[in-house]
């Protein structure tokens, strides 16, 4: 994989619980002269898949209010300053204040994370299949700061048809040393190319990457191969 190419889809229109995300894709897809091929990646935001899905919930602007929510989408809460959480979802992912999204939103709600982003990326594969008979990968993204590191960044919260994870451990490096640890998030490289042409005050919310070495493709699942398990972890 020496050269990719990333791709914003504009034009598409706000989301309801009632929005059909793949023909809103399609028709934004189409209105911009672009297609989808066999081999693509498609990134979709959490955010419109969670509207999509009827995740948007009412929120009276408090922090007691705020709290509640948190709470309520949390297996735990890990860490407390002030107003912030970082907390453990209920899917397995550490982040501030369980994902929940209060920008780009009506005055009076927010919006939760997807019950099973895996399940949601793999429907919008297999309807975009039906649609245009294409076979790609696909991403939902949401946007996590990092241990020990300033900025976000956008990472995979759920994907379908492609290896989550690149296992290096028992290959060679260009000196013929054998690589005992590594193993590279490759959703994640992904989603964040992606975040490159995902502007958050632009309603962006799919971007299409091409040129994914082939290799990268096949089955998996964020909860299975990304999450870490609290016994393999040492922050926790």
């Amino acid at each position: 994989m020496s050269r990719l190419e990333l791709f914003a889809i504009q034009g598409v229109g706000e989301v309801r619980a009632t929005s059909d995300l793949v023909q809103m894709f399609l028709d934004a897809l189409d209105a911009q002269g672009d297609d989808i091929r066999d081999g693509d990646v498609v990134a979709v935001t959490s955010k419109v898949v969670a509207k999509a899905e009827g995740r948007v919930v009412a929120f009276d602007g408090t922090d007691e209010g705020k709290n509640h929510l948190v709470e309520q989408e949390s297996r735990r809460v890990l860490r407390r300053r002030g107003p912030l959480r970082i907390t453990e979802t209920h899917h397995g992912f550490v982040c501030a204040n369980a994902g929940i999204d209060l920008s780009n939103t009506d005055d009076g709600s927010a919006v939760l994370l997807p019950v099973d982003p895996d399940r949601s990326a793999r429907r919008f594969r297999a309807d975009l299949r039906r649609a245009r008979g294409v076979d790609v990968g696909v991403l939902v993204t949401d946007t996590f700061g990092r241990v020990w590191r300033q900025g976000v960044t956008d990472v995979a919260i759920g994907c379908a048809g492609l290896r989550p994870v690149l296992d290096l451990r028992g290959s060679t490096d260009a000196n013929g040393r054998v690589l005992e640890a590594t193993e590279v998030a490759v959703i994640d490289e992904i989603a964040g190319a992606a975040n490159l042409v995902l502007a958050k005050n632009a309603g962006t919310p799919f971007a299409v990457i091409r040129g994914i070495d082939p290799s990268l493709f096949g089955e998996g699942s964020i909860r299975e191969h990304v999450v870490r398990a609290s016994n393999d972890d040492l922050f926790r």
